[in-house]
């Protein structure tokens, strides 16, 4: 039996490709500079993928901003904007990722969206009647060739073209149909050259055959592959899926000329199902996805090897491998020195998960699984006691009836109470949080974390950034104030260091975005609020100063999608129990006079089911509840806000409309504020603020396209119901960037006060 990898995170075991594409950015490396940092990267990777076994190890999984947006220039589905800048290669790329903002020109950047139910976020390509689809790219042929330089043989990945055209935006007349062919001749190409070089196999990456499928769907996907394995110039073609199960075109799938076929039997609910009742086909590989890429938990191998087990009645050409890419897991437990041996144990991040795939190999090869030492081991390592049980936390949630999540009295009646008693101007201007974490933020808490700086001096030291903040937004004019949050390092990780319940690493970095990454949290045990989390810096805030500030939380089904969730307990028990302790945050808030608090849940979709058969039973029914609860036991006169950014709302907006908060606020900015229309066609009866500017992008946005933005949203929203905010919190930007951005906002909105009074 042999062992696959899908794909290997990419930003470096200590965040290197993040640093050095920073200093690029900032011209204080060269180009030349930046590609030796990826290169050195790749080969690691690549070294410590053959030095553990693995047979089928990635090439061309490496980007220096996103994969998606690789494939778009692979194919030259550039828009113009960008190729008439005039820049290099590599800025014409990050152009189109982060927006420029030069001497060549000003464009914003590509509308980002999430990759299906994980927090990275992809770059959406665009594509209009005069695009042109072809091969002009040489990246995945670059990589193979560098990695086959190194000694290794790998196998070239790819992003498929059927999820390339289904997550494509279309700009023109034209659909994905319309571009097909010479999506399909540019993939054919493709594979020529790469067997050229002596590739053996090419994996092509298919996700989105996990999502619904309509008929048209799935003869577009067989239309495509028809075409583009009709000649495979020798090289063998791995279909790879990951994320859920492909219950709409398994047959379809199989009947193909594919060599390989890559399933999920972590998140795959019906996969194991599907091959059960129709077989696998005889002379292609069978790619199991039993590791699971995207948490990191040590897999269970005696499940694995029952799963292994059944395949085998099917199909005796298996290969095992990652569930999706490793993308979504931290490189490796090498660089965590403080974690105790009895929570390490438990885990295994991207370099651990190569070992797992090793053992499992030689257990599955040795005829007696359970009498291999590796299998025994995890055995008990399954069945061990966890610390982190809590009683009283248990019983509470199942104590819990229909009236918790009910806020009195109804949306209209308190929008009503609230209105007289905040008695804001028309178009309300506000921030969403976090303002920017500037150099002084960061020394101070990395100080204060070594011992450095003392408990008093670091607090007095917040109080000075809150005062400054306070004093900054008062005069640029903001209706409704912040506090910046510079005591927080994360929007989930602060949080969770002030639950019980929670473990925290050093060194656990996932990808983002770009060179956004994250350290989530683990949940380790039953979650309860030890002490008040944000009451004394929001009360500190508000005595700075007449208007009202903010209270800011992060919400339970944020606070859980961000985190590695525990795999002992289903993630519905786990949102209420975190629910409990950010109600008990929010009562406190009202109770120390914070009159307006906002609740983020910016990653409510994250774990919505890719099927919409699944979306109530599997997710809805506990995620919208668990918000509702947070804050049906305020006032009527206290206001609660949410925010939510980076995710496709049309199809969930009446549920987003049930989670009765007061306001709203989307990111909308790089999606050209679509939002609006769906807010409209739904009778969206919570006031709204879809973001007015792109907080990811460096460029300032003058008052003219912010007031455009404004006067795009009246008309589709009730100016009653509109706020005029950012769309995203201000933490990544610096203060040159955010100071004039926020002017140019608050003139805007001042401006279309006066013409709409």
């Amino acid at each position: 039996m042999k062992t696959s990898v899908i794909g290997y995170p990419r930003i470096g075991g200590l965040r290197e490709l993040k640093f050095a594409s920073e200093k690029y950015f900032r011209s204080e490396i060269s180009a030349d500079e930046l590609e030796k940092t990826a290169k050195q990267i790749r080969l690691y990777n690549i070294d410590l993928q053959r030095i553990n076994n693995i047979d089928f190890i990635p090439s061309n999984d490496f980007s220096f901003y996103d994969g998606v947006l690789d494939t778009a220039f692979l194919l030259g589905a550039v828009a113009q904007r960008y190729t008439q800048l005039g820049l290099s290669k590599l800025d014409t790329y990050f152009a189109a990722a982060r927006g420029y903002q030069g001497e060549k020109g000003d464009v914003k950047a590509l509308a980002m969206k999430k990759w299906y139910n994980t927090n990275y976020h992809y770059m959406v390509p665009e594509i209009d009647d005069s695009t042109k689809i072809e091969l002009v790219g040489s990246k995945p042929l670059e990589l193979y060739k560098e990695a086959a330089e190194a000694g290794v043989k790998t196998k070239p990945v790819v992003i498929g073209a059927y999820t390339f055209l289904k997550l494509a935006r279309y700009t023109g007349s034209k659909n994905a149909q319309d571009f097909a062919q010479d999506t399909a001749k540019a993939y054919s190409k493709l594979l020529e050259k790469l067997s050229e070089l002596g590739a053996e196999w090419v994996q092509i990456d298919e996700p989105s055959l996990v999502k619904d499928m309509t008929a048209q769907d799935i003869e577009l996907f067989t239309g495509l592959y028809k075409n583009i394995l009709a000649d495979r110039h020798g090289v063998k073609v791995l279909l790879q899926t990951y994320f859920g199960d492909v219950r709409d075109c398994y047959d379809r799938i199989c009947s193909l000329g594919f060599d390989g076929i890559g399933l999920d039997f972590t998140e795959g609910k019906k996969t194991l199902e599907l091959v059960k009742a129709n077989g696998f086909p005889k002379g292609k590989l069978l790619f199991a996805g039993v590791v699971n890429g995207k948490n990191i938990w040590r897999n269970d191998y005696s499940k694995t090897v029952g799963i292994i087990s059944e395949l085998a009645k099917y199909t005796n050409d298996i290969v095992i491998g990652t569930s999706c890419s490793l993308l979504h897991v931290p490189c490796t437990l090498e660089n965590e020195t403080k974690l105790a041996d009895e929570v390490r144990r438990h885990f295994a991040y991207a370099q651990e998960k190569l070992g797992e795939l090793g053992e499992l190999k030689k257990i599955l090869a040795s005829g007696d699984a359970q009498a291999q030492p590796e299998f025994i081991a995890n055995k008990a390592l399954h069945e061990e006691q966890r610390s982190g049980f809590n009683a009283a936390v248990r019983e509470k949630v199942a104590k819990l009836t229909e009236k918790d999540f009910v806020r009195l009295p109804e949306f209209s009646e308190r929008e009503k109470i609230q209105k007289a008693e905040f008695k804001l101007p028309l178009f309300p201007t506000t921030t969403i949080g976090s303002f920017p974490q500037t150099a002084d933020v960061k020394a101070a808490r990395s100080s204060f974390r070594k011992g450095e700086l003392s408990q008093e001096d670091y607090e007095s030291f917040i109080e000075k950034k809150i005062a400054e903040c306070v004093a900054l937004q008062e005069e640029i004019g903001l209706d409704v104030l912040v506090h910046g949050e510079f005591e927080r390092n994360d929007m989930v990780e602060y949080f969770g260091e002030c639950l019980d319940g929670y473990i925290f690493t050093e060194k656990a970095w996932v990808q983002s975005y770009g060179t956004r990454c994250v350290k989530p949290p683990v949940v380790w045990g039953d979650i309860s609020r030890a002490k008040p989390m944000t009451v004394r810096w929001s009360k500190y805030a508000q005595s700075l100063t007449d208007k009202n500030m903010k209270g800011m939380l992060t919400g339970p089904v944020t606070i859980l999608n961000w985190s590695f969730p525990r795999e002992d307990i289903s993630l519905r028990e786990s949102a209420f129990q975190i629910a409990l302790a950010i109600r008990e945050e929010v009562l406190d808030l009202e109770a120390n006079g914070i009159r307006i608090i906002q609740v983020d849940e910016a990653a409510l979709r994250e774990k919505l089911p890719l099927r919409k058969s699944d979306w109530r039973e599997d997710y809805l029914d506990w995620a919208i509840p668990a918000f509702r609860f947070v804050h049906s036991g305020v006032k009527p006169q206290t206001q609660i806000h949410t925010h939510m950014c980076y995710s496709e709302f049309a199809d969930i907006i009446k549920d987003i409309d049930d989670m009765d908060a007061d306001v709203i606020t989307f990111e909308a900015s790089r999606s050209d504020l679509t939002i609006l229309d769906v807010l409209k066609a739904n009778n969206f009866r919570t006031e709204a603020g879809p973001g007015v500017y792109d907080i990811h992008s460096p460029r300032i946005p003058s008052k003219d396209e912010i007031k455009a933005a404004i006067n795009k949203m009246i008309g589709r929203i009730p100016v009653q119901k509109l706020w005029v905010n950012p769309d995203c919190g201000l933490k990544t930007r610096g203060v040159e960037e955010t100071v004039p951005s926020l002017k140019n906002l608050v003139a805007a909105a001042r401006e279309a006060r006066d013409e709409n009074s």
